[in-house]
């Protein structure tokens, strides 16, 4: 059968705000083509950009390193735990309710299953709504998210937990898990829940624990 791709992560670009309170991308030029052809024999020339940013920014993952200072750095995970992942989507509209919690994952089969939560969110990305008042799940949810052994949890949402509290029950129960996060995802309604995988790959960088991906739906 035929596959199809779906990508399911933002684009970042200069000055792009993810985040209220941390920096904007910075992407400039390093070398101009103009600057090139004093290097490179004609007709060569070539152009290096040169990026400044912190981890959280576009559409990102959360490994164990981002909340506890021993946990695991991406380099620390096989590719098994990023690419083609069983995966189950589960649509909880924004204007139902903010708050996800048990009863929406409850009698679902979630073991080993990258689990995406739909909630449509994304439509609001890079405006001022995006950063308040998001849905989240709750400490609970995420508990038995635990206990059934997924693999990762996305959402295509400003934050997995609720930003309304400076805590952070969510992350710290799926990362202590070594269960990663996957937060900002978008175009989760062209996925289809009949069959499909989930990939999302960071850079393999030692020491940090956020990192963008290009996060990849594949309906089979």
């Amino acid at each position: 059968m035929k596959t199809r791709l779906i990508d399911l992560s933002h684009t970042i670009e200069d000055g792009l705000i993810t985040y209220k309170g941390l920096p904007a991308p910075i992407i400039c030029d390093y070398l101009t083509r103009k600057d090139s052809k004093k290097i490179y024999q004609s007709p060569d020339e070539f152009h290096i950009a040169k990026i400044e940013m912190v981890g959280n920014t576009g559409t990102y993952m959360d490994c164990p390193l981002h909340r506890y200072e021993t946990g695991k750095d991406f380099t620390e995970f096989q590719l098994e735990s990023f690419f083609d992942l069983e995966a189950i989507l589960i649509s909880v509209p924004h204007k139902q309710t903010l708050s996800i919690g048990l009863e929406h994952f409850e009698n679902l089969e979630l073991k080993n299953k990258a689990v995406l939560i739909h909630t449509g969110w994304d439509k609001y990305w890079n405006t001022d709504k995006y950063f308040t008042n998001h849905p989240y799940i709750t400490a609970e949810a995420a508990e038995y998210l635990k206990k059934q052994s997924v693999k990762l949890v996305g959402i295509d949402s400003h934050n997995i937990d609720n930003t309304n509290f400076n805590l952070r029950p969510v992350h710290s129960t799926l990362l202590r898990a070594n269960i990663l996060i996957v937060e900002h995802l978008c175009n989760l309604q062209k996925l289809s829940n009949t069959h499909f995988t989930f990939t999302a790959i960071p850079p393999k960088i030692k020491g940090t624990g956020t990192f963008p991906v290009r996060a990849i739906g594949k309906m089979l």
